[in-house]
């Protein structure tokens, strides 16, 4: 090839990303005015084409029904896509997604790749299991490090966690996860790509991560809440599954932040244990499109299912 050519070539590489980098932005540009069915027509071709971002959004769009039928499998896809490229922001909700629906294997697979990058809300996740040896292997100092890195980004639920093991933890394990914890990175990196990075959709407020189980040499006996009374009207076989977590507390905490909303009025929550897991789950529902509206309308993964 002639050295013009070569030139040319490179010339047209450059042209080109913006071009990619700045349609993922029009996607989000549709996604923030609401249009959201405009931004997934602009993401899939991207995301098709292997854009990580562009796969992040259509996940989020498929996981939360906006613009599509809320898919979560599809969701899953999608985010798998975009996380085997190192993309922090889809590890963490992949993981975060898997470890609340029963799979805590594959969720902390994901979460520990997130950990390794500094994402705040995969360190507390994934620390507290190293701490509780809860699918990992127990290790203590390493889990509060990075408890205690996730405290220091200023996660809320990371800061609490952290009060908790300091009343537990030995002094000298203390320093040496402190000091350990200083060598792990903050933020959420993402991983570097050519051309400008456009801002991503943000992180659902609706979704919050699933509570880490309390550190097992002091966890408390949680009152189950109380089921609110539920109207005559509110009646059916159908049932949403909000998750499923290895202490049945966990599950009651996450039923109390979102009772309150309108989509669950009339309901009352149901504790269905399996195995070693205990599975949310809200109803009744007439039918199953009436409880698929619902989860649509809550923001937060879910899925309709029939009360066995």
């Amino acid at each position: 090839m002639s050295s013009k050519y070569l030139v040319a070539a490179m010339l047209m590489a450059f042209a080109i990303s913006p071009v990619s980098a700045q349609s993922v932005k029009a996607g989000i540009e549709a996604w923030q005015r609401a249009d959201y069915s405009a931004a997934v027509a602009i993401w899939r071709p991207l995301a098709e084409g292997g854009d990580a971002d562009a796969q992040f959004n259509l996940g989020q769009a498929y996981r939360l029904g906006r613009g599509v039928t809320i898919n979560l499998g599809a969701a899953r896809t999608w985010f798998e896509r975009a996380a085997s490229k190192g993309h922090v922001d889809a590890q963490t909700t992949l993981g975060l997604l898997l470890f609340q629906n029963g799979d805590q294997a594959q969720g902390l697979k994901w979460l520990k790749q997130a950990a390794e990058q500094g994402e705040p809300r995969a360190l507390l996740v994934y620390g507290t299991a190293l701490y509780n040896g809860d699918g990992v292997t127990q290790d203590k100092v390493l889990g509060y490090a990075y408890v205690s890195r996730a405290a220091e980004l200023d996660l809320a639920p990371a800061k609490a966690t952290l009060s908790q093991l300091d009343g537990l933890i030995s002094p000298s394990e203390r320093a040496k996860g402190l000091a350990l914890s200083h060598s792990i990175p903050s933020g959420s990196p993402v991983a570097a790509t050519k051309g400008n990075k456009p801002a991503r959709i943000a992180q659902t407020r609706g979704a919050p991560p699933p509570k880490p189980a309390t550190p097992k040499p002091a966890t408390p006996k949680t009152q189950p809440a109380a089921p609110k009374s539920a109207p005559a009207a509110a009646s059916g076989a159908w049932r949403i599954q909000l998750g499923a977590f290895s202490q049945r507390g966990a599950a009651e905490a996450l039923y109390q932040r979102i009772s309150g909303k309108a989509a669950l009025s009339g309901r009352r929550p149901f504790y269905v244990a399996a195995g070693t897991v205990t599975r949310l789950q809200v109803g009744p529902f007439v039918s199953r499109a009436a409880a698929q509206a619902a989860c649509g309308s809550l923001g937060t993964a879910c899925f309709p299912v029939v009360a066995k």
